[in-house]
Order: structure tokens, then sequence, then C-alpha cells
């Protein structure tokens, strides 16, 4: 009914505006009749002074179709085809060369809703208004085998290629299957944590490193929504394992661990060893990760079973209830997965049904795969990360009990083999640290470390009594001991899911950094004249903070400031007339991009500063000597920051002035 209404009221609107146009973008006609006369102005997330005007099409679009094929609301059929007939005539005298300058901005899955347009009408002028939103400089490297993915923002690529995984499937064209198939394997397999998720910073890294990009802004939720549906495709085409492997790790690992038990949800799942989950609010927010997060929690049904004519697919262990209608035949699942290592399959079917069953044998299930068919102990051979096979004429009242034993293992970082990640069977566990306004938690030793000398897992960790999926280190942590808790329950809570191993000689070494560091810490605070507080409202006030193109937010856990095209910002800063000062700045050592500024006090250029992935993962200060001859007879300094034109300047994350060492 809902549906059906909205439906209603976008056909009126449609027919109100009289071509095709249905929309509530701000400023919308203005942008696409510019784009139409090949006016066009693009960037990342900005067309023609619009945010992403086409990325939201497509989220029209596909409501639409939703309305149209899960609803039968024949009204959507028809408004999308006149959008999209709409589309046709704004782009159809441009160029292709102007037509990939639009691509440029994300535009979500525009090709994917042209092509199931096309697959709904079997109209052939969608399938060429697919081809037409085909952006080149992504796909066409990734067809030819090609890992461009470092430093591209991630959840604008995935659409695209859930497009090309449609198309193909329509129409055949190898092309689109190797690049879809190509960036799900490297995704998958060589740019995802333990959970399933990628990114750090709605970005991509490099492939297969990964150790030092831990931060609050991890593994964006819309990006782990859209990669299961690449994976329902890519588990279509050939039925592999892994595919079904990464789907449970992603749907139990990320999924069920962005959903607070109020309801909230999460944009970034944080992975930074001590941060803890931040969710978005319940009524006042609306992000891109709030929508797929209200379709993710409906959707656990999905991709439980697979079937073709005469073969079906257990790949989760849910309790569910399969009806496949076409042979009569319904299927009960029941289970406490993951909380026990039994599922119990149960037949009714109305006659005999001939057909072979594949089990997943999933990847973590080490000790073997045990099935009893209605009591009886089946001799069947599967490893880890494949299928068994039952081919069998099924009857009513069939019982199938399927036992996959789990047990304590651990992963690895692919960068370094001494950061580990500990599941039992499917389920990633986390330390649990502490509360989340902990005030011990800047300690330098809040997230403990493990001294297991090369011992298994099971040597150091213990269950915890009358607490399922829980375990405890048992005299391994430094400087304490963890309790390891089920990731996707851990709520409101500061936690690691990565834990560092140590030799003793190894801790002993960075116990004896850590009170080096702290030992710094000490003296740089006894020569400190003056410490600004970036970002926060009264310090900045306090320190007369001007700017122009510049803004302030948080990332790491610390506040930061910056100018971006060619601005500037600057501050009033204490200093000891007495003495020779320095200005010391803090920046993030994983910032890069267009980032080169020049620092200048009292308008004489210190030095020309340049952030280009610095120091990976961490802060790092740059001390910089004032000259004598501008701090004397002066109290005060008026420090700047002045991007280069077209870069950025900063982000600043703290700034002090000091009195410079003899």
């Amino acid at each position: 009914e809902r549906a059906n209404y909205r439906v209603r009221e976008l056909a009126e609107c449609q027919r109100a505006n009289g071509n095709g146009y249905v929309a509530a973008i701000p400023d919308g006609k203005r942008v696409y009749a510019e784009v139409a006369a090949g006016n066009i102005r693009s960037a990342g997330f900005d067309l023609n002074g619009c945010w992403v005007p086409n990325y939201t099409m497509h989220k029209v679009l596909a409501g639409l179709r939703d309305a149209y094929r899960l609803c039968g609301n024949q009204q959507a059929l028809g408004v999308a085809k006149g959008l999209a007939d709409w589309f046709i005539a704004t782009h159809a005298d441009l160029t292709e060369e102007q037509m990939q300058r639009v691509l440029v901005t994300e535009h979500g899955g525009l090709n994917e809703v042209f092509a199931d347009l096309y697959a709904d009408t079997g109209e052939e002028r969608y399938l060429v208004l697919s081809r037409r939103f085909h952006h080149r400089a992504i796909l066409e490297p990734l067809a030819r085998g090609e890992d461009i993915l470092a430093g591209k923002h991630a959840n604008t690529q995935i659409p695209k290629l859930i497009g090309l995984a449609t198309r193909y499937e329509l129409v055949g064209d190898p092309k689109d299957h190797a690049a879809a198939w190509f960036f799900w394997e490297r995704v998958v397999h060589h740019h995802s944590y333990v959970t399933g998720g990628h990114c750090d910073h709605e970005h991509f890294g490099p492939p297969n490193r990964l150790n030092d990009r831990l931060s609050p802004a991890t593994t964006e939720t819309c990006n782990v929504y859209n990669l299961l549906k690449l994976t329902r495709h890519v588990f279509g085409w050939d039925a592999r394992p892994d595919a079904a492997d990464f789907y449970e790790r992603a749907l139990l690992n990320h999924i069920r661990s962005t959903q607070h038990p109020d309801g909230r949800v999460i944009y970034n799942l944080s992975l930074k060893p001590g941060h803890h989950k931040e969710y978005q609010p319940l009524y006042d927010a609306f992000t891109c990760c709030q929508g797929t997060g209200m379709e993710n929690h409906v959707r656990y049904g999905d991709a439980i079973y697979f079937h073709n004519t005469n073969e079906l697919w257990v790949n989760l262990y849910i309790a569910s209830e399969l009806q496949w209608r076409a042979r009569g035949l319904t299927l009960r699942q029941e289970t406490r997965w993951p909380d026990a290592d039994t599922s119990t399959l149960r037949f009714s079917t109305r006659t005999p049904q001939e057909f072979t069953l594949r089990l997943r044998h999933p990847h973590w299930a080490k000790d073997g795969l045990r099935v009893n068919l209605n009591g009886r102990r089946q001799t069947l051979s599967s490893q880890p990360s494949g299928y068994t096979e039952i081919c069998r004429r099924w009857n009513d009242g069939d019982r199938l009990e399927v036992t996959f034993p789990m047990s304590l293992r651990t992963e690895s970082m692919p960068d370094n083999p001494k950061r580990i990640a500990v599941f039992y069977g499917p389920v990633l566990l986390a330390a649990e640290l502490g509360p989340v306004a902990d005030p011990s938690a800047d300690a330098s030793d809040y997230v403990p470390v493990l001294l297991t000398e090369s011992q298994g897992v099971t040597a150091w960790a213990a269950p915890v009594p009358e607490t399922p999926l829980s375990f405890r280190t048992t005299g391994v942590g430094k400087p304490r001991d963890v309790t390891l808790v089920p990731f996707h329950r851990l709520h409101d809570r500061r936690y690691t899911v990565y834990l560092d191993l140590f030799t003793s000689a190894e801790w002993a070494q960075r116990q004896a950094e850590i009170r080096a560091e702290q030992e710094r810490e000490r003296l740089l605070v006894a020569r400190t004249v003056d410490l600004l507080r970036i970002g926060e409202m009264q310090p900045e006030r306090d320190h007369n903070v001007q700017g122009q193109n510049t803004s302030a937010g948080e990332a790491f856990g610390r506040k930061w400031r910056h100018a971006v095209d060619g601005g500037w910002f600057s501050f009033e800063m204490k200093v000891d007339p007495a003495k020779a000062n320095g200005l010391v700045c803090t920046y993030w050592g994983g910032d890069g991009g267009r980032r080169t500024f020049d620092i200048l006090v009292n308008g004489a250029k210190l030095a020309t500063q340049t952030l280009q992935n610095n120091r990976p993962g961490k802060f790092f200060d740059v001390t910089y000597a004032i000259p004598v001859e501008v701090t004397r007879d002066q109290d005060k300094v008026t420090v700047r920051l002045q991007a280069h034109p077209h870069h950025w300047a900063g982000g600043l994350f703290g700034c002090r002035t000091v009195r410079r060492e003899p």
C-alpha cells in the first residue's frame, strides 16, 4: 500500500513535469539542462554544483524497479520508462568524451537499473542507455585485469560492477564478466579486513596493505551491502565456495555488527584498536548507510539457498524455511547458528523429489562435516571451502542433521603476520577493553598485546564458563589479559579485533619505547609556551582562528582543521620573546593527495610542507624554527597555513609553540 501510494505520487509529479523527469533534487532541472547543452563541470561528488544527482536518480529508478518486480505495480514500470526516456533525451547530443566527464561524478548503478529496465521491457534502447553509462576510466582497466583501486572512492565503484554483472547475465558480454569478476576477486581477497569489510575513510588502499589502515573510519557499511549484492551474482555464475564463505563472513561479522539493539546503525565500522562503534542517530540524520542499514537487517534470508533445475545449494546455516514451488517442496532449517554447530533440515513434499543437495563445507570447519540422514550417519567426502553432495530421491518427512564443528583459530594481516584476529568458527571475537568513556583510553598501553611465545590459540585462550562464544586469554596479555566476545554482539564498549603478538624481548623493547615517548612528551610539555587544540570551539576563539575555504572535523579520535582549493587559515600563538621559539605542528601520516602548503609566521615563510603518506597509520610532529627576529619584543605571533593553488593546507591536528632546545 505504501509503495503504491509513492508510485502514484511520483507519477503525478512526472505528469506535471511533462517530459518524463521526476526527482526531488535541489536545482536539478538547471543542472541537467546545462549537462544536456554540453556544459559539464564534474568532480567526485559534484556535477555542475549539485551533490551526486545521478546517484540519487539511481535510487529512484531502483525503487521503481522493486515496486514493479516485488509489488507487481505496473504503474512503476511506466514511470521508470518515462524517466529513462528522459535520460536518453537529456544525454542524446553528448559526445562519448562528454559522457565520460559526466561519469566522473558518482552515479551509483545507473547502468544496472537501465539493464534491468531492458530485462523488464525487452526494449533495446534501455540496453543502449545502460552501455552509455559505462565509466571507461574504471571499468576498462578492470576488464583487462588491472588493479587500479588504490586511492579510489570505494562505494562509487561497486554499483558500476553490479551493473556489469547484471548486463552480462542478460546479454553475455565477456568484458562485462571479466571486469565484474576481477573486481570481486581483488576486493574480497586483497582489499578486505577480517570482518569482510573494506576501505578506510571510504577509499581503497594498496592491495594486501591493511596493517596501517586501521582508523575510526574503516569499512563503510554501504560498501559491504553492495559487495554482498555482487557476491550473489558471482556465486550464481559458477557456485564458487569462496563466494559463499565470503558472504557468511561479511554477513555475520560486518552486517550483524552494525545494528545497536535500539535500532541505530553504523556508517563506518571502526577497526581501530581501542576505538568503539559509532552509531548514526535515530531521527535527525539520513546518510546513505542508514538507507542501506534499513535494508541490511531485513535481508538475512537472501543467499541462504540457491538452485537450478536439479540441484539445491545450502550456503548458509541460518534458521529459515524454503518453498521450492516448482517442485512442491518445503525445506525447513532449524539451527542456533552461530551459537551451535548443528543444523537440522526437514523436508516436506507432496510427492518424492529427486535432486542433488549440496551442503556447504565452511572454510573454518577443519575437523570435517558430519551428516546424518534419518538418524543414520552418511559416508560423504568434502573439504573445507567446498561442498558435500547427496543425490537421492527425497521423501516427505526426511530429516537431515548437519554438524560443522567449530574451534578457535586465528587469521593474520596480509602484511603483518604478527597482527592477528581470533575466531571461533565463523565468529569474529573482539577483545573487550572498557566503556566508551574510559578515562584511560588514551594510554599508550590501553590495547594489550599478547606474549604467546608462538603457541597456538588454544594454549592461551579458554572458554568463559556459562557464557557462550566467550573466551579469556590466560597469562599472555600485557599489561592485562582480555575477554574475547562475539564482535556482532558488542555494543557501547571499546574493543580491538586485532591483537599484536610479541616475544618477551620484543615486549621489553616496546616498554622502553613507551617510556621514551612518555619522557619526550614530558619534556615537550615543559618547553611549551602555548598550545592550540585545533578544531575545538573555545580554543579556536581564544586563538583568533581566521581563514578562507577552511573547515574543521574529527578523525582518528582527534580534531583537525584544513583549508581547500588554495585556501588558508591562521591563528595567534603566544611566544617567549626572550628565547628562540619553535612551532610544532601535528599531522596525520596517512594524509596524501594535493596537500602542499606554506607555513608563515607574521608573514615570514618558515617552510613549505607536503603531506604524502609521510608516516602511514601514525600521527607525526614537525618542528619549524621561528627566526629570532620574528619574535623579538613580541609575546604573540600570527601563524598562517597557506595552501598552494588547487591544493589543501593540512589537516592540522594540533599546534604548539615551544622554547627551542639549546
